[in-house]
């Protein structure tokens, strides 16, 4: 008998258009394989996850740029087809701010964590985020927000170099531009240029200390905070491989107990009322051995499966279970797990392992979504290298970024974020427009000390 109340479906959305989001995948196989029925709201076209099994139906998205009148539209549209009231979990950041702005209007046809309108949306911004921390004593890297190319010269001086660079809002930045959420700066000149793009960004820029990768390092938390605010299911891990090498997302992880990452999760998630799945990612300082919070993501993470325990709970399996009002199985951590994703770490995944293994796209259940995966992947790789060697010619492929002395944090200029210090204003909180292209929700993470 299912854990699952199976009379309720779930439905998955995913503006953001990414066709290799592990992610999704992950949880279409973990709430069919409980039993239920699993609607995807998403760009389908050229992914492997149409070939899953475990997908009751897809439905298209909302086409790029959409308002949040179209948003609501359109699945108020996929809730009639369904004809039953659904769970409905966004799998990237961009729908779980629209989502949470527009809960009043989706309730009556969908089950949703309740919490402030506006959290999600504070949570995923990076310049709110800073204050939190502050607020709630979590480390955050050092921040400066310029007003002006001149500030932001003077901010990276400052820091020193290298530095690293973000978008505040990243689900905004549009496809085509060459923008990417994060990156890594190394001269002033770097910096004027890329401040002088904030309004094609669509966000504000923040510039942070650089902190390098190293062994031990990255971490993440991942959980769901239930109706009354108990952190349920999920756990902490450490990266092991990640990509792009050093500053990507996670390739090969595993699930190890952090008592210090656990509780920084959990105050800061109960400072803020936070309800519902989050996915944190962290970097620990390899002086100070403090742990920075470096993201703080409003839905699953796209390893979020590593985190299956002995009763078979994880996030979304939580979520769903206790907006039904089901009990949550009491099972055992697995600590040791660990998850791999072929595509980016194929060494890994063909390595003969004894511990507790899963991968992110093969299944022996649900094997035509892995085989889809390689095909798929195999023409995407080929057609971004061919494109490369059009644009560039022949030549010595750059190596990863690594070996960069972390800058000091010194006197600080008008309007920096760092621990104790409070911003002055905000950016205004409207519900941010739909991007039209995908792979920002986990792009590059860069630390900072």
């Amino acid at each position: 008998m299912s854990l699952l109340d199976t009379r309720v479906p779930a439905v998955l959305l995913r503006i953001d258009r990414n066709p290799f989001h592990h992610g999704t995948l992950g949880a279409v196989r973990s709430l069919g394989r409980a039993g239920a029925d699993v609607h995807v709201v998403a760009e389908m076209t050229g992914s492997p996850i149409r070939k899953s099994r475990h997908v009751r139906r897809l439905h298209p998205p909302p086409a790029p740029g959409a308002s949040p009148e179209e948003i609501v539209a359109l699945l108020l549209r996929v809730a009639a087809r369904i004809e039953r009231p659904a769970v409905l979990i966004p799998m990237d950041d961009a729908g779980a701010v629209a989502v949470s702005r527009l809960r009043t209007e989706l309730t009556p046809a969908y089950l949703l964590p309740q919490q402030s309108p506006t959290l999600p949306e504070r949570v995923a911004d990076k310049s709110e985020l800073a204050q939190m921390c502050a607020a709630a004593d979590v480390a955050h890297p050092c921040t400066f927000l310029p007003e002006s190319s001149e500030q932001a010269v003077s901010a990276a001086r400052r820091l020193g170099f290298p530095l690293v660079a973000k978008w505040s809002r990243p689900w905004l930045l549009p496809t085509g531009s060459g923008l990417r959420s994060t990156s890594v700066l190394r001269s002033a000149q770097e910096v004027r240029e890329l401040y002088l793009r904030r309004e094609e960004a669509g966000s504000r820029l923040l510039l942070q200390e650089f902190l390098p990768p190293g062994d031990h390092r990255d971490w993440f938390f991942h959980g769901y905070a239930d109706r009354s605010g108990v952190m349920r299911a999920g756990g902490t891990g450490r990266k092991l491989s990640a990509w792009p090498r050093g500053a990507g997302l996670t390739a090969v992880g595993e699930w190890v107990p952090n008592a210090t990452v656990r509780e920084q999760s959990e105050r800061l998630a109960e400072r803020l009322g936070y309800r519902g799945i989050l996915d944190l990612d962290y970097r620990r300082c390899g002086t100070t051995g403090r742990y920075h919070l470096l993201d703080f993501n409003p839905r699953p993470g796209a390893q979020f499966r590593l985190f299956t325990d002995t009763a078979g709970l994880d996030v979304v399996r939580a979520q769903h279970l206790d907006l039904t009002y089901r009990p949550l199985p009491e099972g055992e951590a697995r600590p040791g797990r660990a998850f791999v994703v072929e595509n980016y770490a194929p060494l890994s995944a063909l390595r003969r392992v004894r511990t507790d293994r899963e991968l992110a796209w093969y299944a022996g259940d649900d094997a035509a979504a892995g085989r889809a995966m390689w095909a798929l992947w195999c023409a995407h790789v080929t057609r971004r290298l061919w494109g490369r060697l059009r644009r560039t010619g022949p030549g010595p492929v750059p190596g990863p970024e690594a070996g960069f002395a972390a800058g000091a944090c010194g006197e600080v200029p008008p309007r920096v974020i760092r621990r104790g210090a409070v911003r002055e204003g905000s950016p205004q909180t409207g519900l941010p427009g739909v991007p039209d292209a995908g792979g920002h929700a986990d792009d590059e993470k860069a630390g900072s000390c």
